[in-house]
């Protein structure tokens, strides 16, 4: 196993400092990370959770987790869509939409998952995706027409049915294979200071009811998004409205969206995103307690928890976002490519123990750059480093590290002739409305620095403080992995970018050939810390 490189002094985080003991509580957010549109089923003792990535390849992971706090990412629903060029960047991309709002479920041996993208006409169909176990294989069972933000709901009476929209409803064929027509029904009408959409449908039965969970967005005066859920005694209706969640947290805004789920000893917890700029949007848990026949998430206040009380104790550590030495025969589940890669270009088994990134597509920018590898960020504070082998790369080669949105902050190595430079940029991408092709990208170069001759390995580090006020990435290299240089801007500003992708800031590594093909980096290692909460 290859030794991961040394992070320096002033940003040291020790394995031993995110060491648990049995009695430590959850603190929120549960997960401080990109993790937004969540559903949560149980299984014997199994906590799943399914979550959005839009045009990340695979798409819609499956995490696990026993204990509500541990996640692991276990499967992908797909591996690539495939409906239109513009997923493989060609003819425009997918930047913000893709894979939305999956709704899992459990029923009758096995796990299903159904999510409809977010775009028009053919590719905007509702795709459903059945496996025995939430490991895989998942297989396609059908597609049908468009339905936004939706929840599969499987009744006791084998009825099936998908709630959509903002309080739309149809009847599926009991196969799968499409909804029923003439099934249509509007099961409640928003109220009037509810001028946005209620979206994020989950639905679920208990004690013999009906609970729809969505969000609403409220614009009157003193009200704020919130969770709100629908109640009925049949699940045609008629309901009945209750909130749920109307709480901030922690410096940011109010939460909103996700779903109730219940532990094998009867109890329940809410989980619920809440946006948090540069990072994304992250998950928060809290206590769900039974008043009046409503599931109010909070404690005795109503308002989302700093800590929760753990609910099984002993899990070992785990993560959605870990380090990598790229030792094993399979690319790990907590890496998405931007796009569906090109599987020509990429190898872990040329020079075992590296990843090897290949050129194969003369492009002019990152935007449009294939087999970009990405993570999440994480908060409070993280550090990522890649080790890369630069020694293959060919005359107008880019590779590098990147706090990768919209608006990005780059570190790119630049191979121009027999000249090697390493260069520190924000980079912001201008997209066209409807096709998502790349317009322009404005490249405003911050600090450049030659490389030695002979350079053939050079150390990326990108630190991300996501503390409320702050969202900045701070940028450094190192020539042996120990001394470490700043480069660029102090504090460069991430954003939450909701008009073109919709995502938080993604650590991405990265390379392709402005003028040639033939060139490849080796990535050597990525190695990843967080900070205490």
């Amino acid at each position: 196993m290859k030794r991961f490189l040394l992070f320096s002094t002033l940003f040291l985080l020790t394995l031993a400092g995110n060491a648990q003991t049995p009695t430590e509580k959850i603190q929120n957010p549960m997960l401080w990370a990109d993790v937004p549109d969540p559903d949560v089923i149980r299984v014997g003792d199994t906590f799943y959770l399914v979550t959005t990535t839009m045009h990340l390849m695979p798409g819609a992971p499956i995490m696990a987790s026993k204990d509500l706090k541990n996640w692991q990412t276990v499967s992908y629903v797909f591996d690539r869509l495939t409906d239109s060029p513009k997923y493989d960047m060609q003819e425009g991309t997918v930047y913000g939409r893709g894979q939305w709002a999956t709704s899992l479920k459990y029923h009758n041996g096995r796990f299903y998952a159904l999510l409809a993208p977010n775009e028009g006409g053919p590719m905007g169909q509702t795709y459903i995706f059945s496996a025995e176990k939430a490991e895989g294989p998942w297989e396609l069972v059908s597609r049908m027409r468009h339905f936004h933000d939706c929840s599969l709901f499987f009744d006791d009476d084998g009825r099936v049915y998908v709630i959509y929209g903002t309080g739309e409803m149809m009847e599926l064929k009991s196969d799968l294979s499409d909804a029923i027509e003439g099934s249509h029904r509007q099961i409640f009408k928003r109220e009037a200071d509810e001028r946005g959409l209620l979206e994020g449908s989950r639905m679920i039965k208990h004690n013999g009811k009906y609970y729809l969970l969505m969000i609403s967005h409220v614009y009157a005066p003193g009200r704020h998004r919130r969770e709100v859920c629908y109640r009925a005694d049949r699940i045609e209706g008629p309901y009945e409205k209750h909130v749920i969640l109307e709480s901030d947290f922690g410096g940011f805004p109010y939460v909103g969206q996700g779903t109730i789920v219940d532990t094998a000893e009867g109890d329940w917890y809410g989980i619920i995103f809440q946006d948090r700029g540069g990072v994304g949007r992250v998950l928060t848990l809290s206590p769900v307690r039974w008043i009046d026949g409503w599931p109010m998430i909070g404690d005795e206040e109503g308002h989302v928890p700093a800590f929760v009380r753990p609910y099984k104790s002993g899990q070992p550590a785990a993560d959605i976002v870990c380090s990598d030495d790229f030792d094993q025969q399979r690319l790990g589940l907590h890496w998405q490519w931007n796009h569906n890669p090109v599987d020509q270009a990429w190898s872990l088994a040329e020079r075992p123990g590296f990843l090897r990134l290949k050129t194969c597509r003369v492009v002019e920018n990152l935007y449009l750059a294939p087999n970009t590898l990405t993570q999440r960020m994480e908060g409070p504070t993280c550090s990522g480093v890649v080790k890369l082998d630069i020694s293959h790369m060919k005359d107008g080669d880019r590779a590098g590290l990147s706090a990768f949105n919209g608006d990005s902050g780059v570190l790119t190595i630049k191979k121009d002739g027999k000249k090697t430079v390493l260069e520190m940029s924000e980079q912001r991408v201008k997209l066209t409305d409807r096709e998502k092709a790349v317009e322009n990208v404005d490249e405003q170069m911050k600090e450049s620095v030659e490389l030695p001759r002979g350079t053939n390995s050079i150390s990326l580090r990108l630190d991300g403080d996501f503390r409320v006020g702050k969202d900045v990435a701070t940028f450094f290299y190192s020539l042996d992995g120990q001394q470490w240089q700043p480069i660029g801007s102090k504090a460069y500003k991430m954003i939450f970018d909701y008009r073109r992708f919709f995502m938080g800031s993604k650590f991405a590594i990265f390379n392709y050939a402005t003028k040639k093909l033939g060139g490849y980096v080796d990535v050597d290692s990525f190695a990843f810390e967080k900070s205490e909460k």
